[in-house]
């Protein structure tokens, strides 16, 4: 993955980290509104669909652009198949 799409990625999921913990200590707190917890929920998912796009988009530039040119285009399909079934 470039270098670029590592420290973006990282960024997002520190963010979804931050949101996470903010998370936790809001649970803490019996006066906690539920709205509030589920505003926070929801920044979580998008820092973490976020970063999938950008790892997602940093393998097509790196591996699947190139993948014919290097003769394993239907295992880089396969793989990622594979992957994107979980989300």
């Amino acid at each position: 993955m470039p270098q670029d799409s590592r420290k973006r990625a990282a960024r997002r999921l520190s963010i979804a980290r931050g949101h996470v913990e903010s998370i936790i200590r809001m649970l803490d707190n019996p006066e906690v509104y539920c709205v509030d917890v589920l505003r926070q929920i929801k920044a979580v998912q998008g820092a973490l669909s976020g970063a999938g796009e950008v790892v997602l988009r940093g393998h097509l530039e790196a591996h699947v652009a190139t993948a014919h040119e290097r003769g394993d285009a239907t295992e880089i399909v396969e793989e990622l198949m594979e992957a994107l079934k979980y989300t």
